[in-house]
């Protein structure tokens, strides 16, 4: 019964990956696939814990659920002031703004 649930975070953390290779022009989804990728380590974590009855792995997957959090609020405002600057969400100019 557990091996569903560890085939699901694995599935889910390989469509993270996949999406951050196979996309190089939309910043929002490789934002979403980061994401996608520290949800599915979430659920692999804890679908540990209740395997081996242990409450630290679930204190583990709420500090990954603050860093993501984190992560997305300066990820989505670096984008805001990326849009306002160039008027698109495209990466194939972010090395223009470099110092």
């Amino acid at each position: 019964m557990i091996n569903k649930y560890i085939i699901l975070s694995f599935i889910l953390f390989i469509l993270g990956v996949i999406g951050i290779i196979a996309n190089r022009k939309n910043i929002i989804i490789l934002l979403m696939s980061v994401e996608l990728i520290l949800l599915s380590i979430n659920f692999l974590l804890l679908t540990l814990s209740v395997l081996i009855d242990n409450i630290h792995s679930q204190i583990f997957a709420l500090y990954i659920l603050v860093v993501a959090a984190a992560e997305s609020a300066i990820g989505l405002s670096i984008l805001v002031a990326y849009y306002r600057q160039r008027g698109s969400i495209s990466i194939k100019f972010t090395n223009l703004l470099k110092g």
